[in-house]
C-alpha cells in the first residue's frame, strides 16, 4: 500500500508542478473541474491516505475504495474524504465529469469549533457517499463553479468567500444526511462501542510491511479505555450484537483483503504487519475469515 500522499506528491503526481499558493499561512486549498483535469489518459488514483481533505461531485458510473468498503455509484454523488482513510475510485464510464476541492485544516482553523474530523462526513467509519437527484446535483455544481470562477479572480478576499462555499457544501450534506441520525448515542454502551471503533479504526491502513497492528485483543482495548473487559465486551455486543473480538478479527481480515489487493508484499510480510508471529498462524485466521486462503484470494 502507497504511504500517505503529501500535498506536494499529489500535485507532482497529477500535474507536475506546484502551486504557488502551496505553503500559504491560511491553509492551502484548489478546486478543480473533472472535465478539464482528468480525462481518459489521467493519472489513475492511488489507492493511499492524503494528508489533506477532499470533497468531489463526481457523475457518473464509478467504484469507490474506501478504507476496506467498496461502493459502487451509478449517477451522481458527493464524496467526502478525511486524511486518516485511504481511497481510490475506477470510473465505469468514459464521460464521468464533476469536480473536486482540496484542503487542509488550516483553512479553517479559525474559522470553526473543533476539528475538521468532528464532522460526521468526516468522522472514522462515517459515510462518506450522498447520493444526489438532478436538483440537488445541479445546486452542487453551482458552488463548485462559484469556486472556480472566484479563486481566479483578484478579488483580496476571495479565500473568506470560497471558505463559505465549502462550509456550505458541508451543511448541505449534512440536511440530506441530518447529523442526529447519523452518530446519536443514546446510552453510556453505544459510546463505549463508538469508542472503541475509533481506536480500532486509528490502527489502519497498514502502510509498510514494518508497521505493525498492536491492539490486537479485547483486553488490550479494555486497558486503552480504562474499563473492565468484561464491561468492553458487554457494551459492544448489547450495542452491535457482535463480540469484541468479531470485530476485531473483522477489520483485520479486511485489512488482509486490502493489503493483498492493493500491495506486492509476500504473505509473510502481510503476516507480520497484521501483528501474527507465525505465517501458518495468518493462514489458518485469513481461511476460517474468508474460506479461502490468502494466496488464493490474491490470485482472484
Amino acid at each position: 500500500m502507497a504511504s500517505t500522499e503529501t500535498l506536494e506528491e499529489f500535485y507532482q503526481y497529477k500535474f507536475n508542478w506546484l502551486p504557488e499558493n502551496l505553503k500559504q499561512d491560511i491553509g492551502h486549498f484548489n478546486v478543480f473541474s473533472m472535465a478539464k483535469h482528468f480525462g481518459p489518459d489521467a493519472v489513475p488514483v492511488k489507492y493511499s491516505r492524503r494528508d489533506f481533505y477532499k470533497i468531489a461531485l463526481i457523475k457518473g458510473k464509478n467504484i469507490y475504495h474506501y478504507a476496506e468498503k467498496s461502493l459502487e455509484v451509478d449517477g451522481s454523488a458527493l464524496m467526502f474524504f478525511n486524511p486518516q482513510v485511504p481511497y481510490t475510485w475506477e470510473s465505469g464510464c468514459s464521460d464521468g465529469s464533476g469536480y473536486f476541492c482540496i484542503f487542509k485544516e488550516g483553512f479553517f482553523q479559525e474559522r470553526m469549533r473543533g476539528s475538521m474530523s468532528d464532522l460526521p462526513m468526516f468522522a472514522i467509519g462515517a459515510k462518506p457517499s450522498y447520493l444526489l437527484d438532478d436538483k440537488q446535483e445541479q445546486h452542487v455544481s453551482g458552488i463548485f463553479q462559484k469556486m472556480l470562477e472566484e479563486i481566479e479572480s483578484d478579488y483580496p478576499f476571495k479565500y473568506d468567500l470560497i471558505r463559505n462555499y465549502v462550509t456550505e457544501l458541508i451543511h448541505y450534506a449534512m440536511k440530506i444526511q441530518p447529523t442526529e441520525s447519523l452518530f446519536q448515542h443514546p446510552n453510556a454502551n453505544s459510546r463505549i462501542t463508538s469508542i472503541f471503533t475509533e481506536l480500532l479504526e486509528r490502527q489502519f491502513p497498514i502502510e509498510s510491511p514494518s508497521q505493525r497492528f498492536s491492539l490486537r485483543s479485547a483486553n488490550d482495548f479494555a486497558q486503552q479505555l480504562s474499563v473492565h473487559v468484561n464491561h468492553l465486551n458487554r457494551a459492544i455486543r448489547e450495542t452491535t450484537g457482535k463480540t469484541t473480538t468479531a470485530h476485531i478479527s473483522e477489520r483485520i481480515a479486511n485489512e488482509a483483503k486490502a493489503l493483498l489487493k492493493h500491495t506486492n508484499w509476500n504473505i509473510s510480510e502481510i503476516s507480520y504487519s497484521l501483528g501474527f508471529e507465525e505465517p501458518a498462524h495468518f493462514n489458518n485466521f485469513f481461511k476460517k475469515q474468508t474460506s479461502q486462503t490468502p494466496s488464493s484470494f490474491r490470485i482472484v
